[in-house]
C-alpha cells in the first residue's frame, strides 16, 4: 500500500491545529477545532481507503474488478460529514444559549474544580 506523504503531513498539521483549538476556552474556537478534526479524519479515511480506481458500478461483471475503488471509505466519509455537521449545529446552539444567558462565550472555571485543584496542590506527592 502506498500513501501520499504530502497528504499525510497535511493530515498531521490539521490534527495538531484542531487539538490546539479544541483546548481553547472560547466555544467558537472549540467548534472550529472540531470541524478541523473532522476534516482531518475524513482525509485520513480517504487516504487509507486505497488507491483511486474505477467507480464501483453495479452490473459490470464482464471486466476484472481489481482496479475499482473501495466504496466503503467513501460511504464512511459521507457519514462522517453528516455527523460533523450535526455536531457543529449542536455546538452552535450551545454557544448561542451560553451567549444569551451570560453575554459571553468564554467557558468559566467551575468553583468545585478550583477547590479540588487547590487541595491537590497542598498534598505531598511522595505519599
Amino acid at each position: 500500500m502506498t500513501a501520499n506523504l504530502t497528504l499525510l503531513i497535511l493530515i498531521g498539521i490539521l490534527t495538531a491545529c484542531a487539538v490546539y483549538m479544541v483546548l481553547e476556552r472560547a466555544v467558537s474556537k472549540m467548534l472550529l477545532g472540531m470541524i478541523l478534526f473532522g476534516n482531518a479524519v475524513n482525509l485520513l479515511i480517504l487516504t487509507v481507503g486505497g488507491v483511486d480506481g474505477r467507480p464501483p458500478i453495479l452490473g459490470e461483471t464482464d471486466r476484472v474488478h481489481h482496479d475499482t475503488a473501495d466504496p466503503l471509505a467513501q460511504a464512511m466519509v459521507l457519514t462522517s460529514i453528516v455527523i460533523t455537521m450535526g455536531l457543529a449545529a449542536f455546538v452552535l446552539a450551545l454557544a448561542y444559549r451560553s451567549y444569551a444567558l451570560r453575554a459571553t462565550e468564554q467557558v468559566e472555571n467551575d468553583p468545585e474544580d478550583v477547590k479540588v485543584a487547590s487541595r491537590r496542590e497542598g498534598e505531598d506527592p511522595e505519599q
